[in-house]
């Protein structure tokens, strides 16, 4: 379990993110038109997975943002960004914000999915959705980058993140 903190409040999730060096989790998760997007669609491509909370708070949507910029015009490489949100949710956000250049996903179908990547919370408000994080995959599906962020209230380190990638 990590300990991360929520305004200072300490929060634990369900495990701990994939190492560096290790096969990264398969999952299945669910698209903005309610299609089913797997690990499999994205083989031969880094994935950068972009976790959070929800889309309706200033720091995840910062981060669904800033990488929609930065990470996704980096060559084969596709950013999924993830949070329990629903689809429908996730279309609107992205429409609204004309967010195009990564794969908004949910995880309402597969709550397994925090669990395989240890980022589920088990305590505190939020318990239950989950945790901020960063965790990026090579093409050939080992993690070669993650980051469980401290406090659930910051941004992730996107330098770190956009480094692991070049």
């Amino acid at each position: 379990m990590a300990q991360i903190t929520l305004k200072g409040n300490p929060v634990t999730t369900a495990g701990e993110l994939p190492g560096v060096g290790t096969a990264a989790p398969s999952f299945t998760l669910v698209n903005k038109d309610l299609s089913e997007a797997n690990m499999a669609d994205f083989a031969g491509k880094r994935i950068v997975l972009n976790i959070f909370p929800s889309l309706d708070t200033p720091v995840c949507a910062a981060s669904v943002r800033r990488f929609n910029l930065e990470a996704s015009s980096i060559p084969d490489t596709v950013v999924l960004c993830i949070s329990a949100d629903l689809p429908f949710a996730h279309k609107r956000f992205c429409e609204v914000e004309g967010i195009d250049n990564v794969v908004s996903l949910s995880v309402f179908r597969s709550p397994e999915f925090g669990n395989d990547y240890g980022v589920t919370m088990t305590d505190g408000p939020l318990k239950g959705i989950l945790s901020r994080a960063v965790v990026i995959v090579d093409n050939e599906g080992k993690v070669i980058y993650a980051e469980q962020v401290p406090e659930i209230t910051q941004e992730p380190d996107y330098e770190a993140a956009l480094k692991a990638m070049v």
